[in-house]
C-alpha cells in the first residue's frame, strides 16, 4: 500500500511540476502539443478508416429500428373501406377508353380533353394546362388535365393531391404507358365525389409526359417562375396542399407495391406517410409493400439472387448475409437517387414545395392483385391524410428506409461521412502548420559546465528548433479562384456537349495556370503545399456541411475526395513526367465522366434545365475544381 501511495505522489509531482506554477503549466501545454503533432498521423488514419468502414456496414443488421407511427392523428387502416367491384369495372371502362387513344395515337390535347370531360361529368370541375419547356437541345410540350374537388366540411385551406403521369416510372420516364394509373385516378375521382366527408379539397391531376408536366403544374399552381417555362396560369384553385399520392400502375396486375419517396435535391417526405400508407397496404388492402421495387429472393425464388456466385454457399446460406445484401441493394438506390438530386418518380416534385408526397408503383406480375386491392389502398391511405389537424412533422425527415418496415436514424449514418470531413481537416490543417514552421537544428551548445553530462548536451544538441517561415496566400488563393471559375465555364459548356474534346479542353487549361504562378524564395514555404492546405480544408468543409444537407451526396464525395486529396503531393525529387502521370490520374477522377459517362451527363443537364437539381453545376463548380486543384498540387515544383 506504501509503494502505491508513494507512486501516486510521484505521478502527482510529475503531472504538477516543481517550482513556478505557470512555468509549468507552459511547459505541459507545450508537451501536449508536441504530443498532438506527433500524432497527428496515427488520428487522420484511425479517422479515416473509422470513417470508410462505417460506411460499409450501414446496410449491417445491428443497425437500425422498426419504424413507427409518431402523429396520433393519422390513426390509419381505422376505417371502413367501401371501394367496391362497381369501381373497378368503371376503371375497366376508362381503361378501354384510354387504350383507344393510344391505338389512334391521340395527341396530347385530345388526352387531356378526355380527362377533363370525365372529371366534368362526375361534377368535378377541371381544366387543361398547356405548357412548355425550352431547353438548349429541345422544346418539351405537353398538356396538363386537373380537377378540383371541393371540400363539403372546410373552407377549402388545405388540399390533397392524387396524381397520375401519363408516362409511367417504369424504365425511368422510357416510354411506358401508365394507362391503368390514369384508369384508378378518374374511377377514383368518381368515387370520391359520393362521400361528404372530406375536410380537405381533393385536387386530381393528370400530369402529361413523366416528370416534365407535374413540373409545370406543381410551379404555377404555386406561383414560382421559371425563366424557360411556358405555361397556361390554372383557372381552378385551392388550398394548400399538405400531402400527394401518385399513381403508378404500368402493368395488367402487379404482386407488390412499391414506395417510392426520393425528392428533387435530396429532399424526403415525413416518414408518418410512408409509414401509414405501408400499413393501410399489408393491412387493409392485403398488398405487400417492397421499398422500390425490389422484390426479396428470399421470398420469390424466381427473382436473381443478390450475392455473387463465387462466395461460398455457407456465407450465401447465412442469413445476416443475406439481409446485409438486402439492405445494401435498397441503401445503393436510395442513396444513387439522393446524390443525383433526382426524383424516383412523380411525387418528387411536390417535394421543394414542403408536400409530404409518395409514389405507389403497382409492380407488375401475373397477379394477384388489380384494380381493387389498389383502390381500397388509396381510399385508406387519403381518409388517413384527411384526418390530419396540421402538416406531418413529428416523424423524421433524414432516414434510410432499408425494408418496408424498417429505418436507420440519422444518428446512425450520418458521423461516417463527417469522420472523414474531419480527418481532411486535420490533414489540411497540418499542412498549413508544415508551411509555416520548418524545424532546423539547434545551435552548437558550449559544454562549460562539467557537471552535466555528454549524453545530455547530446540531446539538447539534436533537438530540432522551430522556426516561422512565411507562407504565400494570394497565389494558392488566386488558383483556386482561377479554377472554381473554370468549372463555371465547364458547367455552360457541358449543357450543349461532352465528350473527349471537352475532357483534353478542360484538362489543358489549368496547366496554363503555371505559366502565371510566380516563383518564391526558398525561404518561403511552397506555393503547393499551401494549396494543398486550403484545398483539404475547403474541402472538408463541404463534406461536413453536405452531410446535414444530402447524406448521399456527402458520402459520395468523402469516397472521391477523401483520400485522393489527402495524398496528392509533389517531391523536389520527382521528375517531370512522374508529375505530369499524377495530374493526368486526376484529370480522369475530376473529368472522366465527360466521357465514360455521357448518358448521365444529359440526364443531370435536363435536370437541371428543366427540374432545377442543382448536381450538374455542383459536380462542375464545387467537386471537378477540387479535383483539379489536387492535381495542381501534384503537378507544381515544390
Amino acid at each position: 500500500m506504501d509503494r502505491v501511495r508513494n507512486g501516486l505522489r510521484g505521478l502527482r509531482q510529475k503531472l504538477r511540476g516543481q517550482g513556478n506554477p505557470t512555468v509549468t503549466k507552459i511547459r505541459r501545454q507545450r508537451a501536449l502539443r508536441e504530443r498532438l503533432w506527433k500524432s497527428l498521423p496515427f488520428i487522420r488514419l484511425l479517422l479515416f478508416t473509422v470513417g470508410y468502414i462505417w460506411l460499409l456496414v450501414i446496410p449491417s443488421p445491428r443497425f437500425g429500428q422498426g419504424t413507427y407511427i409518431d402523429e396520433n392523428a393519422l390513426q390509419p387502416g381505422q376505417v371502413n373501406t367501401y371501394w367496391n367491384w362497381d369501381e373497378v369495372h368503371h376503371a375497366d371502362r376508362i381503361l378501354a377508353d384510354l387504350e383507344q387513344l393510344r391505338d389512334r395515337n391521340a395527341s396530347s390535347d385530345e388526352i387531356a380533353q378526355y380527362a377533363v370531360s370525365q372529371l366534368e361529368g362526375f361534377g368535378i370541375p377541371a381544366r387543361t394546362q398547356r405548357y412548355s419547356f425550352d431547353t438548349v437541345t429541345e422544346t418539351i410540350s405537353g398538356t396538363n388535365a386537373y380537377g378540383v374537388l371541393q371540400s363539403p366540411r372546410a373552407s377549402g385551406t388545405e388540399a390533397i393531391v392524387i396524381s397520375a403521369s401519363w408516362l409511367s416510372r417504369t424504365g425511368e420516364g422510357d416510354g411506358t404507358l401508365n394507362l391503368r394509373g390514369v384508369a384508378t385516378l378518374l374511377a377514383l375521382a368518381s368515387y370520391l365525389k359520393k362521400y361528404s366527408l372530406w375536410a380537405k379539397d381533393l385536387v386530381f391531376v393528370m400530369s402529361d409526359g413523366y416528370l416534365d408536366g407535374m413540373q409545370a403544374w406543381v410551379t404555377t399552381y404555386h406561383g414560382e417562375p421559371q425563366p424557360n417555362l411556358r405555361a397556361e396560369p390554372l383557372s381552378l384553385q385551392s388550398g394548400v396542399i399538405w400531402t400527394a399520392l401518385n399513381i403508378d400502375y404500368p402493368g395488367h396486375s402487379f404482386s407488390h407495391v412499391g414506395l417510392f419517396f426520393d425528392g428533387l435535391n435530396g429532399r424526403l417526405p415525413n416518414q408518418d406517410l410512408l409509414n401509414s400508407v405501408s400499413l393501410i397496404s399489408r393491412y387493409t388492402a392485403g398488398i405487400p409493400v417492397l421499398v422500390y421495387d425490389h422484390i426479396d429472393p428470399r421470398e420469390d425464388h424466381n427473382q436473381p439472387g443478390l450475392l455473387p456466385s463465387w462466395l461460398p454457399d455457407p456465407l450465401k446460406q447465412n442469413s445476416d448475409v443475406q439481409e446485409f445484401a438486402s439492405r445494401a441493394r435498397n441503401i445503393y438506390r436510395n442513396m444513387n437517387y439522393q446524390a443525383r438530386g433526382a426524383a424516383s418518380g412523380v411525387h418528387g416534385l411536390f417535394h421543394q414545395f414542403r408536400i409530404d408526397a409518395i409514389t405507389l408503383f403497382a409492380v407488375p406480375a401475373a397477379g394477384p392483385h388489380g384494380f381493387h386491392a389498389l383502390g381500397r389502398a388509396l381510399e385508406s391511405s387519403l381518409r388517413t391524410c384527411n384526418n390530419l389537424l396540421e402538416r406531418l412533422h413529428a416523424s423524421f425527415f433524414f432516414y434510410l428506409l432499408v425494408g418496408p418496415g424498417t429505418f436507420m436514424k440519422i444518428g446512425s449514418y450520418l458521423p461516417s461521412a463527417v469522420l472523414v470531413g474531419t480527418a481532411m481537416l486535420f490533414t489540411g490543417l497540418g499542412e498549413w502548420i508544415r508551411a509555416g514552421w520548418t524545424d532546423t537544428p539547434s545551435a552548437p551548445i558550449a559544454s562549460g559546465d562539467d557537471d552535466k553530462s555528454e549524453k545530455t548536451l547530446a540531446e539538447q544538441q539534436e533537438k530540432p528548433v522551430w522556426r516561422r517561415r512565411h507562407r504565400p496566400v494570394l497565389e494558392p488563393v488566386g488558383i483556386m479562384v482561377l479554377t472554381h471559375a473554370l468549372g463555371a465555364v465547364l458547367f455552360f459548356a457541358v449543357s450543349s456537349s461532352c465528350g473527349p474534346i471537352l475532357y483534353l479542353l478542360f484538362s489543358a487549361t489549368p496547366l496554363l495556370f503555371l505559366q502565371a504562378i510566380p516563383s518564391v524564395p526558398p525561404s518561403h514555404a511552397s506555393i503547393p503545399s499551401v494549396l494543398k492546405a486550403f484545398n483539404l480544408c475547403f474541402a472538408s468543409a463541404v463534406v461536413s456541411i453536405t452531410s446535414v444537407l444530402n447524406f448521399s451526396l456527402a458520402a459520395a464525395l468523402a469516397v472521391f475526395l477523401g483520400l485522393p486529396l489527402s495524398l496528392a503531393s509533389s517531391s523536389p525529387s520527382s521528375s517531370s513526367l512522374s508529375r505530369l502521370s499524377k495530374y493526368t490520374a486526376y484529370s480522369v477522377l475530376a473529368l472522366g465522366w465527360l466521357v465514360l459517362a455521357p448518358g448521365e451527363v444529359r440526364k443531370a443537364v435536363w435536370n437541371w434545365e428543366v427540374l432545377r437539381v442543382w448536381f450538374a453545376p455542383f459536380v462542375c463548380v464545387v467537386y471537378v475544381p477540387l479535383v483539379l486543384q489536387a492535381g495542381l498540387v501534384c503537378l507544381l515544383s515544390p
